[in-house]
C-alpha cells in the first residue's frame, strides 16, 4: 500500500438512495475508520474546527486512541464541518484513488443525512434553508427586513439569537428592494458588436444571493459582458440547494438539481453558456449535482456548460480578448479566493481577472475566511468562525486596501467583521463586494 497519493483527487457519486447510506451501524463504522486515519495523520489540523475537535477528543480520552471514544461524542466534529472541501482538495493524502478512499466532507454530509432522516434538524435550521421564500419576503419588505437584521438593532437581534440561533453580532446580508431578475427587465444595454467576443450568448443563473441580496453583482456582470459583446439573459428558477445540502437534505438538492438542469437545459440547447454569480452555487452546478444525480443527462450537460463569472471572463480574455477601455482602480485591491472557488479546481480566476486591470496594486488572499455559509453566523459558531478567519482579517488590515472583494460576498462581510475586531477601519472601503464589480468600475460603468 502506498503512503499518500500523488494522483489528482477523484470523487465518487453519493449513494444517498442506498439503505446502507443512512444505516447507523454502518455509518458509525465508517466514521471510526476515517477518524482513526485522520488521528494518525493530522495534516488538516489548521483547517476547519472539525479537526481540532477530533484530535482533542481522542487525545483527552482514556487511552489516547479512538477505541476509548464514545460515538455519541462525534456530533461536535460533524457539526463543525462547513463542507468547504479544502481537506479533500488540498490536504488529505488519502483521497481516492488512494486505497483508503477517504472523503471527509462527504462523510460529514452522510452523517447529517442520517440526522435529517431521524428528524434531528431543528425547525429554525430548516426555515433558514428556504432561501427563495425568505428572499421573496425580504425583498417585499426590504426596509423592515434590513432594519430587523441590522447588528445595531438591539430589539430584534437578541430575539433572533434566542429563537433562530443566529448570533446577535453576526453581519447578515441586506435584502434588495427589487430582485435582480426584475431589475434586469429595465436594463436596456446595447451589446458591443465591435468587441472581439461578439457572438457569445450567456444565461446568468442569478443565485439566491445575487437575486435577492446583492444585485450589484449581477448588474455589473451584465454590463461587463455587454461591453465585451456578449448577449445575456438573467434567470433564477430556484435555489441551487446548498443550504439544504448543509443540513443533509440530499433529496431536496436532487429535486432542485433535476428541475433546474431541465430549465437551464433549454438555454443550453439554444447555444447559451451558463454563468453562476456566486462560487458556492457554481460549485453545486458543476460538481455536486453530478455526484448526487449522476444519471441525469440534463445535469451532465449543465455541469459542462457552467462557468464561474471570473472563470468565464478570463476565458474571453485568453480566447478572443477583452474589449478596450479598462482603466486603473484607485486604491489597492485585496481579493479573497473563496474556498468554494478553490474547490472548483480552476485556479485563482478572480485574481487572474483583476490582473487584467492596468496599473492596479493587487494582493491575493487564499485562505479560509471562517464563514462557511450559514455556519459562521450561528450563535455556537460565530466566535470560532472569527478565530478561523483571523489570519485573513489580519492580512487585510495590514494591506489597508481601497477595495476588498471575494467570490463569496458573505465571506467578504465576515472578513470585514474580523478586521473591525482587530481595531481596523473598514469604513473607507469601496462598496464593491465581488471582483466583477471592480471590472465594471474599471470600465467606467
Amino acid at each position: 500500500m502506498s503512503e499518500g497519493s500523488l494522483e489528482a483527487p477523484e470523487r465518487h457519486p453519493i449513494p444517498w438512495r442506498d439503505s446502507d447510506y443512512t444505516d447507523p451501524e454502518k455509518l458509525d463504522g465508517e466514521l471510526r475508520r476515517v477518524f482513526d486515519i485522520c488521528h494518525g495523520c493530522r495534516r488538516c489540523f489548521n483547517l476547519c474546527d472539525s479537526f481540532p475537535r477530533l484530535f482533542d477528543l481522542i487525545d483527552d480520552s482514556e487511552t489516547g486512541e479512538l477505541d476509548s471514544v464514545d460515538s455519541e461524542d462525534f456530533k461536535p466534529i460533524i457539526d463543525a464541518c462547513t463542507l468547504c472541501d479544502m481537506c479533500f482538495m488540498t490536504k488529505c493524502p488519502y483521497v481516492p484513488p488512494h486505497e483508503f478512499n477517504l472523503d471527509f466532507p462527504h462523510l460529514m454530509l452522510r452523517a447529517r443525512a442520517l440526522e435529517a432522516k431521524q428528524g434531528k434538524v431543528s425547525f429554525a435550521a430548516k426555515q433558514l434553508t428556504k432561501t427563495d421564500r425568505n428572499g421573496k419576503l425580504g425583498c417585499g419588505a426590504s426596509g423592515l427586513a434590513n432594519w430587523a437584521c441590522s447588528c445595531s438593532n438591539k430589539l430584534t437581534r437578541p430575539v433572533m439569537q434566542a429563537v433562530a440561533g443566529i448570533h446577535a453580532d453576526a453581519t447578515l446580508p441586506k435584502f434588495s428592494d427589487t430582485p435582480l431578475v426584475e431589475k434586469a427587465k429595465d436594463m436596456a444595454l446595447v451589446v458591443n458588436k465591435d468587441a472581439p467576443a461578439f457572438g457569445r450568448k450567456v444565461v446568468i443563473y442569478a443565485t439566491c444571493f445575487g437575486n435577492y441580496n446583492t444585485t450589484a453583482i449581477g448588474e455589473a456582470t451584465v454590463k461587463v459582458l455587454a461591453k465585451n459583446g456578449v448577449e445575456t439573459e438573467i434567470v433564477h428558477p430556484r435555489c441551487c440547494g446548498m443550504p439544504q445540502l448543509e443540513q443533509g437534505d440530499i433529496a431536496a438538492v436532487a429535486k432542485s438539481a433535476e428541475a433546474t438542469a431541465k430549465d437551464l437545459g433549454e438555454w443550453i440547447a439554444k447555444g447559451y453558456d451558463v454563468i453562476a454569480l456566486v462560487s458556492s452555487c457554481a460549485l453545486m452546478l458543476k460538481f455536486e449535482w453530478p455526484l448526487i444525480v449522476p444519471d441525469d443527462e440534463n445535469v451532465k450537460r449543465l455541469s459542462e456548460a457552467t462557468s464561474d463569472i471570473s472563470e468565464y471572463l478570463v476565458n474571453i480574455a485568453k480566447t478572443e480578448g477583452l474589449a478596450d477601455g479598462l482603466s486603473s482602480l484607485d486604491g489597492g485591491v485585496s481579493v479573497h479566493i473563496a474556498c468554494h472557488a478553490r474547490a472548483q479546481n480552476m485556479g485563482q480566476k478572480a485574481a487572474e481577472m483583476l490582473r487584467l486591470v492596468p496599473d492596479t496594486d493587487l494582493s491575493v488572499i487564499e485562505r479560509c475566511s471562517g464563514h462557511g455559509g450559514s455556519w459562521g453566523v450561528m450563535k455556537d459558531n460565530f466566535d470560532v468562525a472569527l478565530k478561523i478567519g483571523k489570519p485573513v482579517a489580519r492580512d487585510v488590515k495590514k494591506q489597508n486596501p481601497g477595495h476588498v472583494v471575494s467570490e463569496c460576498p458573505l465571506a467578504r462581510d465576515h472578513i470585514l467583521q474580523g478586521v473591525e475586531r482587530l481595531d481596523g477601519d473598514a469604513s473607507e472601503l469601496s462598496a464593491a463586494t465581488h471582483p466583477i464589480e471592480l471590472i465594471s468600475r474599471a470600465y467606467g460603468m
